[in-house]
């Protein structure tokens, strides 16, 4: 082999190991000046101590410090209400939980007794609120499937005479506080139950007493989460002979059926235009 070619092949070698060099330094160098902009950019994050739940708490538990642990939290996102040391929290009387916590959830106030207070519907009210049972059955109270936490709107049925009848939406959008005796707004259970209690202002309950005495009260449940209040109009016999394809009478009168139980009964209901099947 010429010498030329052996000089030739030795500077390609030097070469390209000194751009491989060159390559990884400048490589390198770019690295460390982007992590040093990232550096330069991020910003401290200030933690605070606050006081969570170590296992699920429900409704009327008495609180312990053995269901609690402090663990520390972004100072910016600390939940109003939250203590900061288990101690401020458990110290004094005995506190009790009124709405359900669950496992890391912080503890705050509005969840909670004040130091001594039993856990009771009143403690659950909100400012200027009263709470409101009614009676209902497997039907009225929608198969039981309406629990605590829930939104219902109520309606009264009412019949002063045989040709007589109609039905109207007395409130909307009402919080269930509880049934018969459970307020555990963790309960998913249906159950048939013979009361509701509601929480209304004072102008709802006195409606609600009101359409109790003068009709039958049963309880609509609403979706999750919907508490737009909606345009209703009364419903009476005539909307029901309308709607289901009754013969007019003569003197503009028609005859409905209806069947309660296993009894039949039939109603003369006034039209107001003529219905057709």
């Amino acid at each position: 082999m010429r010498a030329s070619t052996i000089v030739m092949i030795a500077t390609a070698v030097v070469f390209g190991v000194l751009a491989v060099f060159v390559a990884q330094s400048w490589l390198n160098r770019q690295a460390d000046l982007r992590m040093k902009s990232l550096d330069s950019q991020r910003k401290p994050v200030s933690t605070s101590v606050v006081v969570v739940a170590r296992s699920p708490l429900r409704f009327g538990m008495q609180i312990t410090p053995q269901m609690l642990r402090e663990i520390e939290w972004p100072g910016e996102a600390i939940p109003a209400g939250a203590f900061t040391s288990i101690r401020e929290l458990t110290e004094g009387d005995k506190r009790s939980v009124l709405a359900s916590i669950e496992a890391n959830e912080p503890i705050v106030g509005s969840k909670i007794t004040g130091p001594g207070q039993k856990a009771t519907l009143s403690a659950v009210l909100l400012d200027g609120m009263k709470a409101v049972t009614i009676r209902v059955n497997d039907v009225e109270g929608v198969a039981g499937f309406v629990l605590p936490g829930d939104r219902v709107d109520v309606l009264v049925t009412r019949q002063q005479e045989k040709e007589s009848g109609s039905s109207d939406v007395v409130l909307q959008g009402i919080r269930v506080l509880a049934i018969d005796q459970v307020a555990d707004d963790r309960t998913d259970k249906p159950m048939v139950v013979k009361a509701v209690t509601l929480e209304v202002d004072t102008v709802s309950a006195q409606k609600l007493s009101l359409a109790a005495s003068i009709g039958n009260l049963s309880l609509m449940l609403r979706k999750a989460g919907d508490v737009a209040e909606t345009n209703n109009r009364r419903v009476t016999l005539t909307d029901i002979a309308n709607g289901g394809g009754a013969k007019p009478r003569a003197g503009g009168f028609v005859t409905i059926g209806v069947t309660r139980a296993v009894k039949r009964e039939d109603y003369s209901v006034p039209v107001e235009r003529s219905v057709t099947q």
